[in-house]
Protein backbone atom coordinates (compact mmCIF):
# COMPACT_ATOMS: atom_id res chain seq x y z
CA UNK A 1 0.00 0.00 0.00
CA UNK A 2 1.71 3.31 -0.74
CA UNK A 3 1.10 6.37 1.24
CA UNK A 4 -1.24 8.32 -1.36
CA UNK A 5 -3.85 5.95 -0.24
CA UNK A 6 -3.99 7.36 3.06
CA UNK A 7 -6.21 10.24 3.54
CA UNK A 8 -6.06 13.12 6.33
CA UNK A 9 -9.61 14.10 7.15
CA UNK A 10 -9.74 17.61 8.32
CA UNK A 11 -12.83 19.04 9.44
CA UNK A 12 -12.93 22.76 7.73
CA UNK A 13 -16.27 24.13 10.26
CA UNK A 14 -14.60 23.64 13.66
CA UNK A 15 -14.50 26.32 15.76
CA UNK A 16 -13.28 27.34 19.25
CA UNK A 17 -16.00 27.54 22.29
CA UNK A 18 -16.21 31.11 23.69
CA UNK A 19 -14.46 32.02 20.08
CA UNK A 20 -16.31 34.46 18.16
CA UNK A 21 -15.21 34.12 14.63
CA UNK A 22 -17.46 36.49 12.98
CA UNK A 23 -16.17 36.60 9.07
CA UNK A 24 -13.11 35.03 10.29
CA UNK A 25 -11.78 31.72 8.52
CA UNK A 26 -12.83 29.01 11.11
CA UNK A 27 -9.95 27.21 12.76
CA UNK A 28 -10.58 24.18 11.28
CA UNK A 29 -10.32 26.21 7.86
CA UNK A 30 -7.15 27.74 8.82
CA UNK A 31 -5.88 24.34 9.69
CA UNK A 32 -6.57 22.64 6.17
CA UNK A 33 -4.91 25.49 4.40
CA UNK A 34 -1.65 24.99 6.78
CA UNK A 35 -1.93 21.45 5.87
CA UNK A 36 -2.32 21.61 2.23
CA UNK A 37 0.39 23.98 2.06
CA UNK A 38 2.94 21.81 3.87
CA UNK A 39 1.96 18.38 2.06
CA UNK A 40 3.03 20.58 -1.12
CA UNK A 41 6.01 20.86 0.35
CA UNK A 42 8.90 18.08 -0.65
CA UNK A 43 9.42 15.79 1.47
CA UNK A 44 6.50 15.79 2.88
CA UNK A 45 4.14 12.75 2.98
CA UNK A 46 2.11 11.51 0.06
CA UNK A 47 -1.32 11.66 1.24
CA UNK A 48 -5.11 12.94 0.08
CA UNK A 49 -5.86 15.80 2.23
CA UNK A 50 -9.42 16.27 2.04
CA UNK A 51 -11.78 18.70 3.96
CA UNK A 52 -14.83 17.09 5.44
CA UNK A 53 -17.99 19.63 6.68
CA UNK A 54 -18.34 18.26 9.93
CA UNK A 55 -16.33 15.09 12.14
CA UNK A 56 -19.06 15.40 15.24
CA UNK A 57 -16.31 16.07 17.21
CA UNK A 58 -17.24 19.82 17.84
CA UNK A 59 -16.13 20.14 21.81
CA UNK A 60 -12.37 19.01 21.21
CA UNK A 61 -11.61 20.89 17.88
CA UNK A 62 -9.33 20.99 15.79
CA UNK A 63 -10.34 17.65 14.52
CA UNK A 64 -8.68 15.39 12.06
CA UNK A 65 -9.02 11.56 11.21
CA UNK A 66 -6.47 9.55 9.52
CA UNK A 67 -7.87 6.18 7.18
CA UNK A 68 -6.40 4.05 4.80
CA UNK A 69 -7.96 0.74 2.87
CA UNK A 70 -7.98 -2.29 5.67
CA UNK A 71 -6.46 0.35 8.34
CA UNK A 72 -7.89 1.36 11.71
CA UNK A 73 -8.96 5.34 11.44
CA UNK A 74 -8.14 7.49 13.71
CA UNK A 75 -10.18 10.45 15.39
CA UNK A 76 -7.71 13.14 16.67
CA UNK A 77 -9.20 16.22 18.45
CA UNK A 78 -7.46 19.58 20.54
CA UNK A 79 -5.54 20.48 17.65
CA UNK A 80 -4.18 24.01 17.63
CA UNK A 81 -4.44 25.51 13.69
CA UNK A 82 -1.08 27.54 14.48
CA UNK A 83 1.14 24.72 15.79
CA UNK A 84 -0.29 21.40 14.95
CA UNK A 85 0.79 20.94 11.44
CA UNK A 86 4.18 19.42 11.85
CA UNK A 87 2.42 17.16 14.45
CA UNK A 88 -0.16 16.24 12.13
CA UNK A 89 2.55 15.43 9.74
CA UNK A 90 4.36 13.18 11.89
CA UNK A 91 1.62 10.97 12.82
CA UNK A 92 0.52 10.67 9.34
CA UNK A 93 4.07 9.31 8.74
CA UNK A 94 4.15 6.49 11.61
CA UNK A 95 0.71 5.78 10.68
CA UNK A 96 1.64 5.44 6.95
CA UNK A 97 4.52 3.19 7.83
CA UNK A 98 2.71 0.28 9.46
CA UNK A 99 0.13 -2.29 7.96
CA UNK A 100 -2.49 -1.65 9.73
CA UNK A 101 -2.31 1.82 10.93
CA UNK A 102 -2.14 0.49 14.54
CA UNK A 103 1.35 2.91 15.77
CA UNK A 104 2.38 2.29 18.98
CA UNK A 105 0.98 4.11 21.85
CA UNK A 106 4.40 5.29 23.24
CA UNK A 107 5.45 6.38 19.42
CA UNK A 108 2.89 8.57 18.65
CA UNK A 109 3.22 12.10 19.14
CA UNK A 110 2.02 13.54 22.39
CA UNK A 111 -0.91 15.69 21.00
CA UNK A 112 -2.21 12.58 19.31
CA UNK A 113 -1.80 10.21 22.55
CA UNK A 114 -3.98 12.90 24.24
CA UNK A 115 -6.37 13.76 21.52
CA UNK A 116 -7.32 10.31 20.40
CA UNK A 117 -11.00 10.90 20.24
CA UNK A 118 -11.50 7.05 18.44
CA UNK A 119 -10.28 4.13 16.89
CA UNK A 120 -12.56 2.58 14.26
CA UNK A 121 -11.49 -0.86 12.75
CA UNK A 122 -10.83 -1.40 9.33
CA UNK A 123 -14.24 -1.49 6.78
CA UNK A 124 -14.22 -5.78 5.81
CA UNK A 125 -15.14 -6.47 2.56
CA UNK A 126 -17.86 -9.15 1.62
CA UNK A 127 -15.80 -11.78 -0.47
CA UNK A 128 -19.66 -13.58 -0.96
CA UNK A 129 -20.19 -13.91 -4.85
Amino acid sequence: MSDSEICLHVCVTCRMAGVADEGAPRPGAVLHGALAEALGQEGAPAVRLEAVECLSVCKRPCTVAVSGPGRWTYIYGDLDPGSAVETILEGVRLYAATPDGLVPWRQRPEAFRKGVVARIPPFKTSSAA
